[in-house]
């Protein structure tokens, strides 16, 4: 009898919670929403929509305070729906918030990439695909990567099927290519730089400055990467939203009203007189 084994004895201490019922039954569950609120998405001046969207936030509570936790929130924006110009569809823009002022976020550019379906679109056989990147440091002290995509192409009246370019052409353009990104980014301020980001400006002088090494195609800086920023400034910021601060209240001086020449004002009526 002692190879008996005592089972018996195997689950003492186990199954303690049998009798007490469902843990939490209590608790009701509460619409999340119910605690947000709706801010407005605010473009930099760079953009001609500048209502750019909307964005929620659990309203302030004890120590979590709202427009704290927006601030550094990126929002991703489609530049055909920033410009209002569907040619510009495959650009995205990234803003950040860097400031709440009433029911607005103020954002300041944070990056740009380019649609997946465009980049595969661009790529195709016979061809060489020319990459180069390089990290630029604006004026006013934006620390950025930039990175440029290109594409060979067939000479005029070329019988030949393919254009490839060979490994001595492409280096020489891939330092063309990272010479201008740096010659125009450095020159600059933000505001410059990304006004030349959005006619694509880049892409069209390493177009013209290559065609001396290789006839190229399709050339585009596909995207930016904020690396770097300098400490925050508001002043700077509103300059770049221009619709606040001193700066705009300076240049909102009014148009000129014209008066007809042949008006006499002694001929108008007094508005203040009772005819």
């Amino acid at each position: 009898h002692s190879e008996r084994v005592h089972l018996s004895k195997m689950a003492v201490g186990k199954n303690k919670r049998l009798s007490k019922g469902k843990k939490g039954k209590g608790k009701k569950i509460v619409d999340p929403f119910t605690k947000k609120e709706w801010y407005d998405i605010k473009a930099p001046g760079n953009f001609s929509v500048r209502n750019c969207g909307k964005t929620p936030v659990t309203r302030t509570t004890g120590t979590k305070i709202a427009s704290e936790m927006l601030k550094g929130r990126v929002f991703e924006v489609c530049l055909a729906d920033l410009n209002k110009d569907e040619d510009q569809h495959y650009r995205k823009i990234k803003l950040q918030c860097e400031e709440v002022q009433g029911h607005s976020c103020l954002t300041q550019f944070y990056g740009l990439t380019f649609t997946t379906d465009k980049l595969r679109s661009m790529v195709k056989k016979w061809q060489s695909l020319i990459e180069a990147h390089v990290d630029v440091k604006t004026s006013d002290g934006y620390v950025m990567r930039l990175f440029c995509i290109g594409f060979t192409k067939k000479r005029p009246n070329q019988l030949k099927k393919t254009c490839y370019a060979n490994a001595a052409q492409q280096k020489s353009i891939r330092k063309k290519m990272r010479e201008i990104m740096s010659r125009e980014s450095t020159s600059c301020e933000l505001k410059e730089l990304v006004n030349k980001f959005i006619p694509e400006v880049i892409g069209k002088e390493i177009e013209k400055a290559c065609q001396g090494i290789y006839p190229m195609q399709n050339v585009h800086i596909r995207k930016v990467k904020m690396l770097k920023k300098p400490k925050f400034d508001l002043t700077k910021l509103l300059e770049a939203h221009g619709d606040s601060g001193p700066a705009a209240a300076a240049a909102d001086t009014g148009d000129k009203v014209e008066v007809a020449a042949d008006a006499d004002p002694a001929a108008r009526p007094d508005r203040g007189a009772v005819l």
